[in-house]
């Protein structure tokens, strides 16, 4: 029988436990932080294991990259969209002022 060549998601694993005692040594806000890295990676696990790069470091690491620049976009647009609704509240509340102010000539 041949042998088996480790996964990408076995690799990915190994990383985090050589990881443990840095994640120990967080402060316990950044621990659920930290987390969600190894999460991110775990995403793109499918695309990283077809790369088959030789540091199954670097993939994790632009994963990581992948899904913080997701997120960023997410946030962009949701910025955009409440600025928006923003200066769409303000040209109503100017109008609605215009409306009411008849400069004292009643």
């Amino acid at each position: 029988m041949g042998r088996t060549n480790p996964t990408y998601r076995d690799a990915l694993r190994t990383i985090e436990e050589r990881w443990t005692d840095f994640r120990r040594a967080l402060r316990r806000r950044d621990q659920p932080r930290f987390d969600r890295l190894f999460e991110y990676a775990r995403e793109h696990a499918d695309a990283s294991g077809l790369l088959n790069h030789q540091n199954p470091l670097l993939p994790a690491l632009f994963s990581i990259n992948l899904e913080q620049e997701t997120r960023l976009d997410d946030h962009e647009e949701r910025l955009s969209e409440l600025e928006q609704r923003l200066s769409e509240t303000g040209v109503e509340q100017q109008q609605s002022s215009g409306e009411g102010n008849t400069g004292g000539m009643e």
